[in-house]
Formats: structure tokens, sequence, C-alpha cells
């Protein structure tokens, strides 16, 4: 009997909350930086230099540090997870993530420290890097190996959109502190509350998550490399079988992953250069983060429905034009046009984020899944989103116009749209026949 088919649905919705409860406070913390870094760390952490925005480009070379230490994390927490679990370390994982960030609130600045500031806001958003590279593979795959076939789209779309619900989280504390405070206020100690608030989050994500268990299939597959040597599993295994596998998943990410921080982080930095008071930047955020949250399951039903391929497909093509139509909408300064260009880009963006759990963990037998996803998804994020707001404020400072900023947004949406033309097709694949699949395979090397 496949378990796969037998799932027990009121179990999953748990396993569903457990999952999203640590991303969103994990992916709230991760969040909080990127927008502070824009309206705070410029500030109060780097030297002035006369220009605005060196030092938001300083704050996102900082920025930048977080996902570099997300493959690095991904790599260990995925080779440990697929020999002892995905919960034990996702729990670690929540922990440590939030530590660094409470820390982080109470970081003193340059003018108290000089050069220390920096370094230390350096250390700990790579610890905070580390501990994000090995959360999601952990979270989507508790989910999706505990779905049923014919909808592990739709619910391993869930803790994607506990992305979105942890950016909405960050972005209405910040918004709630800059409107009740004073702009010398929130610079001097308002923006900490939203680093010290995550000791309250991670305590309620930590419980949750100890109600739940590992999968059937995963433990079934952690006995089989137990008991047979030859089974191995990990980074060296994952890139020896299954290079194409990993190759596809990190080229799926490329376009998904720097038009994202185009929009949440890099359109900040774009619009506020605009003379769009920040205030209202967050909350146009705030309404677009609510509608990301809807889409990314509606897209997830709709990939278990027509398949993968498709659905990514048009996400990727979708990526390519979004520029050249949202810079303009931004450009008028109206809120109805840059409210439109946000939801449009985010919109677009939920046709290759929801489905990503799905793919990946079709593209993988259960005994290196952890690994092969973690490295997929996280490995990316070095030549990705770590550089995209980055690159976007560069070309703005070094052109002042946004069309540099729209080819480089068209490149990286036609590297995910030739992956995903390439990429096989795997609505409802049995994780059970992926796993079989696998053993023969190893048999048959093995002479």
């Amino acid at each position: 009997m496949e378990h796969e088919q037998q799932a027990d649905l009121p179990y999953l919705k748990k396993v569903v909350g457990a999952s999203m409860a640590g991303t969103v406070v994990e992916w709230y913390e991760f969040f909080l930086y990127g927008t502070a870094a824009t309206l705070v760390f410029g500030q109060l952490f780097f030297p002035e230099t006369g220009n605005d925005l060196d030092g938001i480009i300083a704050a996102f070379a900082t920025y930048a540090v977080g996902f570099i230490a997300r493959p690095l994390g991904g790599v260990v927490f995925g080779h440990v997870g697929d020999r002892i679990g995905r919960k034990s370390l996702l729990q670690f994982s929540l922990v440590l993530i939030g530590a660094s960030t409470f820390l982080m609130g109470c970081l003193p600045s340059f003018h108290s420290i000089g050069y220390w500031a920096p370094a230390l806001l350096v250390l700990l958003r790579f610890v905070q890097g580390f501990a994000l590279g090995g959360e999601w593979g952990g979270a989507v795959l508790l989910v999706t190996e505990h779905s049923p076939n014919k909808s592990r789209a739709f619910w391993g779309s869930f803790p994607q959109a506990g992305v979105p619900l942890g950016n909405l989280l960050a972005t209405v504390v910040l918004l709630v502190l800059s409107v009740t405070l004073s702009e010398d206020a929130f610079l001097a100690w308002g923006w900490r509350v939203g680093f010290w608030l995550s000791v309250v989050i991670v305590a309620i994500g930590y419980y949750i998550r100890t109600q739940v268990s590992d999968s059937p299939i995963f433990e079934a597959a952690k006995a089989k490399v137990e008991r047979t040597a030859e089974a191995g599993y990990g980074l060296v295994e994952v890139f020896k079988r299954y290079p194409r596998g990993v190759f596809t998943a990190m080229a799926l990410r490329f376009g998904e992953n720097i038009v994202y921080y185009m929009i949440v982080t890099f359109s900040i930095t774009y619009l506020h250069h605009r003379d769009i008071d920040a205030t209202r930047i967050l909350t146009l955020l705030f309404a677009a983060h609510i509608l990301h949250v809807i889409a990314i399951p509606l897209v997830g039903a709709l990939a278990d429905r027509v398949g993968r391929r498709p659905v990514y497909i048009a996400g990727a093509a979708l990526t390519m034009a979004w520029p050249f139509a949202a810079f303009p909408m931004f450009d008028t300064g109206d809120t109805v046009m840059i409210l439109a260009a946000i939801m449009l880009g985010l919109a677009i963006h939920a046709f290759m984020y929801a489905p990503q759990p799905a793919i990946m963990t079709e593209m993988f037998p259960t005994r290196m899944r952890y690994s092969g996803v973690s490295l997929g998804y996280q490995a990316t994020a070095i030549v990705a989103g770590s550089w995209a707001p980055l690159i976007g404020t560069a070309l703005l400072r070094e052109y002042d116009s946004w069309t540099p900023i729209a080819i480089y947004i068209l490149f990286a949406g036609a590297v995910s749209l030739i992956a995903a033309l390439i990429m096989r097709e795997t609505r409802g694949a049995s994780l059970l026949a992926i796993d079989d699949a696998d053993a023969r395979r190893s048999e048959a090397l093995q002479g």
C-alpha cells in the first residue's frame, strides 16, 4: 500500500502548519534585514560618503553575505538531514536564526564602535543565512513527503506561502514603527524592536514544530541506508547520481530568485530614489504580499492540474516582460500604478515559486533528497538573489535609468525559461517509484 495515496488529511494539515510556522518566522527575520538594509543600515553601520546610495550599496553587500552562507547551510543541513531526519534540524535552524536576529537588534552603530559595527553585522548575517540555508529544504520536504501524489504541488506550495507571510509580518512591524515614531526615534532605536520581537515568534514556531514527525517514506529510506553500505547519501552522492537534477533546479531558481528580490527589496530603493516616501512604499508592499500569499497555493493547485512545465514556462516568460511594464508604472508616481506593478510582478513570480517544492522533490530519491533540493535551491542564491538588489542599485547609480535593470531581469528570466523548457514533467509522480528506480539504477551500476 502506497502511503502517499493514503495521506491522513488532518495530520497533513498539521505538518503544513508546522512547516509554515517556522518558515514564516525565519523569513520574517530574513526580510526584516532586507528592508532595514534599505531604510536604516546604510545610515547607521557604514561611514558617510555624501551619496545615500553608497551606504545602501554597502548594506546590500552585507545582505548578500546571507545568501552566500545559504548554500553552505544547505549542504551541511542537507547532508545531516538525509542521515538523521528533517524535523530535528528544522528546530535547530529556527533557534539559530532567532538568536542571530535578536543580536542584530543589539548592535551599536558605526559612530559608536567604528568598523566593528559592519564586521559584527556581517558575522550575524552569515549565521542567519547559514540557518536559513538548511531551513527551506527540510520545511518543504516535511510537507511534500507526506503529500499525496496527485496534490503534491498544492500542499508543497504552502511553505512557499510562508515566505510572503514572513515578509508581510516584517513589513507590518516596520510600517507600524515608522508611522508611530519620528524619523530620529526610528533610526535611534525603533528599528531594533522588530529584531527583538524575533524571540517571541521563534518560541511559537519551535513549539509547533515539536508536534510533528518525519514521513514514513523517509524513515524507510533511512533504515535502508543504515542496512546497506552501498546506499550512499549527501552532497557527493547527489552530484554523482543526479547532476542533471541539481543543475536544472539551479537554473529554474535563477530567474525566479532575481525577480523576487528586485520586486520586494530593490523596488524600495528605486521608489525611494524617485522621492516616494518609505511609509507609502511599505504600505503598497503590504497589500502586494497579501496577494502573493493567496496566489501561491492557487498556482500550486494549477500545477497539479495542468502540469509543472506549462506553469513554470508561463512564469519565466512573463518575468522577461514584467520590468518593461513595471518601471514605467513606477515612474508615474501614481499609487495605483505602483501597486499594480508590484502585484503583477508577485503574481508572475508565484507561477515559478509555487511548484518548486514538488518539482525538486520529484527530481531526487529520498535517500539524497534533502541534499539535492537544498543544493539546487540555495546555491543559486550566490549568483542570483544575493546580488540582485546590489546590481540594481549600482546600475541605477551609474545610468539613472531603468532600462539596464530591465535587461538584467530579462536575461535572468531567459535562464529559467530554458530550464523549464528542457525539464521533465513529473506531475503525479510516485516518490516510492522514484526510490525503486533509484535502487535499480544503483544495483545496475554496481554490476
